[in-house]
């Protein structure tokens, strides 16, 4: 409601629940799939791709559409994995209230909303519903300012069927023929049944994935505290990216097992070779999940070689790709199914990403996003949201694991992350939950953020206000035709400001082409949230602390 500049009931939706009682991780696929009309002939047609050029689905289009899951994916949650002691109309309640007596526009999300006014327009006939009235402004409205009261009418009233018909006020009737009447007169394919089917099958109950990291001083400084060896990072599942960070700390833990890398301490964290490490761990985690990362449904694809991609054997091989005296070139994918596992083979978008804690010790990592900004910024008459734009992730290779196929899930960029310990008095106690927003910076942060923990002794607010990085994550460039040609591939490594003078220099050194990004560019590193429980090492006393981006208009306290 007051952020649509970043997320949405029109978007999609994942998270990971830590059950206190059980020690026990699960996760919750919310995210929809391309209609059934949705042929990779029948869209290449309609975006007029010509035979033999590979061409891509634009984050504007309607083409990018997929069927929302935020809406079942937030009943999907309270219904399986809430306390039963709010329905989900009393948690719809505040923000139906926001919507229809109005809020305070906070100043990033009135920068976002302004910079996205033009797309708003663009999109739809509709765009009023998402603009304040402004007799002034062309045609009576325009995007709020920092600080203006916006009342969003429609929204609310999407909420309250949601609130009182459950998952049906969204699936079926006014709200789901108004989303199939919109895409339909723009050319798009979506029908009413996708949105049934999507009310038929729910949000998917998947196995989370994990990595268990025991390197960079985890051994000795875990015992120290009475647990005995390092932490286990849980992710969600492809469609989702998460399995990039499980890649990049499987990689930089054999790097130091061998010797390629040192062993970091505090004194180290942020600097030129820690960094160097860290990028080009991801960048060959990247290289492989841009091809293998996909819906994992055998029924709608090849499915992925999740077991294969984080096997110590695999990450072994890919680790051999480093080379600690200079960048990398341009990396590609592997083969974790191969007897040789180790041959070789964008801006930022937008996200809302939340974490809560009970006092049982039951905590969720919650994220749900538009994808880019307003996602397609397509209203659905009277409904007062915009449609997401994750289909735009579609690959249109006719080869490519990810290629575009009907009732298929892309590939997806948001990814909530949850710590447990491995040892201790209490193996398997949650050590925390945290994400970081931001489209594919979001593996990345979540290996930075942990390892300004572990490696860099931070605390939650530390770790998320240091200065960060980030890779091009080896995909095309805007403008390039998506085909893998090396001259498409974004070798920038962008470093935010405020990261130490030598540290910019040391990666200039290595070959790393260097982009210091200031101001508002700064998005570009995402946002993230953190709540980490400890024990006192005398006493056994559980604490709770916590950590919000300064970068984003969020908070952490105590409820």
């Amino acid at each position: 409601m007051t952020e649509p500049c970043s997320t949405g009931i029109g978007g999609d939706m994942f998270c990971l629940y830590y059950d206190a009682a059980t020690g026990s991780v699960s996760a919750l696929n919310g995210s929809g799939r391309a209609g059934a009309a949705c042929t990779l002939d029948t869209v290449r047609r309609s975006l007029g791709v010509p035979d033999g050029v590979v061409g891509k689905i634009p984050m504007s289009s309607v083409h990018a559409v997929t069927v929302p899951g935020a809406a079942a994916g937030w009943a999907d949650t309270v219904d399986r994995l809430g306390s039963g002691r709010l329905s989900l109309a009393q948690i719809l309640a505040p923000a139906i209230e926001l919507g229809e007596t109005g809020f305070p526009v906070s100043e990033l999300t009135a920068y976002f909303w302004q910079r996205g006014e033009a797309s708003i327009r663009r999109a739809s006939p509709n765009f009023a519903e998402m603009l304040k009235d402004d007799p002034a402004a062309l045609d009576g409205v325009r995007a709020p300012r920092a600080g203006e009261i916006i009342r969003l009418p429609q929204l609310a009233q999407t909420f309250r069927a949601l609130a009182a018909e459950g998952k049906r006020g969204f699936y079926t009737g006014r709200v789901a023929a108004e989303l199939v009447k919109v895409c339909g007169d723009l050319g798009g394919h979506l029908t009413l049944a996708d949105l049934q089917h999507h009310l038929d099958t729910g949000s998917e109950a998947v196995a989370p994935i994990s990595l268990k990291f025991c390197g960079q001083k985890q051994q000795q400084q875990q015992q120290q505290q009475n647990d005995k060896s390092g932490v286990e990072l849980w992710e969600h599942p492809p469609n989702g990216q998460g399995i990039v960070a499980l890649m990049a700390l499987g990689i930089l833990e054999e790097l130091e097992a061998r010797g390629a890398i040192a062993t970091f301490g505090p004194a180290d964290h942020n600097s030129a070779p820690y960094l160097h490490a860290v990028v080009e761990a991801l960048r060959i985690a990247f290289a492989d999940a841009s091809w293998f990362v996909t819906d994992a449904d055998p029924a709608v694809g090849p499915g992925v070689p999740t077991a294969e991609l984080v096997s110590r054997a695999y990450l072994a091989a890919r680790a051999r790709l480093f080379d600690a005296t200079r960048a990398s070139d341009i990396l590609r994918h592997g083969d974790p199914l191969s007897s040789e596992p180790g041959s070789p083979a964008l801006s930022s978008s937008d996200t809302v990403y939340f974490c809560v804690a009970d006092a049982a010790g039951n905590a969720i990592s919650f994220i749900n996003s538009n994808y880019g900004g307003f996602g397609t910024a397509i209203i659905p008459a009277g409904c007062g949201f915009t449609l997401q734009n994750r289909g735009a992730n579609f690959s249109l290779r006719a080869d490519h694991p990810n290629v575009l196929a009907p009732r298929k899930r892309p590939y997806h960029t948001i990814i909530p992350g949850l710590v447990t310990n491995l040892g201790g008095t209490k193996p398997g106690s949650l050590h925390s939950v945290f994400g970081v927003m931001g489209g594919f910076m979001q593996p990345q942060g979540h290996v930075q953020v942990l390892l300004g923990q572990l490696v860099g002794g931070l605390s939650p607010q530390q770790a998320l206000d240091a200065p960060r990085v980030c890779i091009g994550a080896g995909m095309p460039e805007d403008g390039g035709d998506g085909d893998g040609d090396d001259d498409e591939y974004d070798r920038t490594v962008y470093v935010e400001e405020g990261m130490p003078a030598a540290t910019v220099d040391g990666l200039r050194a290595l070959g790393h082409r260097v982009q210091v990004v200031t101001g508002h560019g700064r998005a570009l590193f995402g946002r993230g949230q953190i709540i980490r429980r400890t024990r006192d090492g005398v006493t056994g006393v559980s604490l709770w602390s916590a950590g919000s981006d300064m970068r984003g208009d969020g908070a952490a306290y105590p409820a």
